[in-house]
């Protein structure tokens, strides 16, 4: 026959304190089913986001949806149709999700006569292809294949270009646009005498050199605060005629660096010459 201890009602008590004290903390992870359920609901959003990947991206590399046209939204009036065939058929791969786009777009950028391109996926199985085309403005001297377009930046043409109706212009690096800036300021100056700049050129000491369409050659010199380039334009323009009717002979050159007059240099001008 089983004994049991008879306790009093305080000694119950403490016995059941005494057993509490020495039971293991219920702190685990899987003492803890709040803790469980937050985990298991964080590996049920995993698994549906990875899930969607997977399909997404598997649906994307099914033949569903191959690219078969360019869209040219633009005429061009210098890009040829080889060199938007030529681009798309060294840049265009995967299809219509995967194309890179931007890879498209550099290609295009490197043909000649391209400034900038935009290139978008055209539904539902194309790109749509639009550009900005370079604008020449001018020869440039130093590369017998770099031009000027009309926002001051060098750019490449094709050796078969030929624009030589084109004015010339030279200069240090990094000088284009201030030289295209300079060429419409001069050319309205000379405008009272129908003349027109066929060479601008701009030494590595910043000295002003113009040849007119006449043939005729100025020295400006330095841009300086109390003699600036206008004025010794404008002196030019408001003395030319009568300089022109008292000389002896044709006059090849003028020296504008003078701050009050100016310097004739006979010559021989062949008209147009740059």
């Amino acid at each position: 026959m089983a004994k049991f201890p008879i306790l009093n009602r305080q000694d119950a008590k403490q016995r059941r304190k005494a057993k509490a004290a020495a039971r293991p903390a219920a702190d685990g992870f899987w003492d803890r089913p709040e803790l469980m359920g937050l985990v298991a609901d964080l590996l049920f959003v995993f698994a549906v986001a990875a899930l969607s990947y997977s399909a997404v991206l598997a649906a994307s590399r099914l033949p569903f949806f191959p690219l078969r046209e360019v869209v040219v939204l633009n005429a061009p009036s210098q890009v040829s149709r080889a060199q938007i065939e030529f681009a798309a058929r060294t840049s265009l791969a995967g299809n219509f999700f995967t194309v890179d786009l931007d890879s498209v777009r550099s290609a295009v950028e490197k043909q000649h006569w391209v400034r900038r391109a935009s290139v978008r996926r055209h539904w539902p199985d194309g790109v749509a292809l639009s550009f900005e085309e370079h604008v020449a403005a001018a020869r440039w001297q130093t590369a017998a294949d770099q031009w000027v377009n009309d926002h001051g930046e060098l750019f490449t043409v094709p050796p078969t270009a030929n624009q030589q109706d084109l004015p010339l212009f030279a200069g240090p690096e990094g000088s284009a646009a201030l030289v295209l800036a300079r060429y419409h300021e001069f050319s309205a100056l000379l405008s009272p005498l129908a003349r027109t700049p066929r060479a601008v050129l701009l030494s590595p000491r910043l000295a002003w050199q113009l040849r007119l369409d006449d043939g005729l050659l100025l020295e400006l010199g330095r841009d300086q605060p109390k003699h600036p380039l206008q004025e010794r334009l404008a002196r030019f323009v408001g003395t030319y005629a009568q300089a022109k009717a008292r000389a002896r002979s044709a006059i090849g050159a003028i020296d504008m660096r003078y701050p009050n007059g100016f310097a004739l240099r006979p010559g021989h001008t062949e008209k147009g010459k740059a």
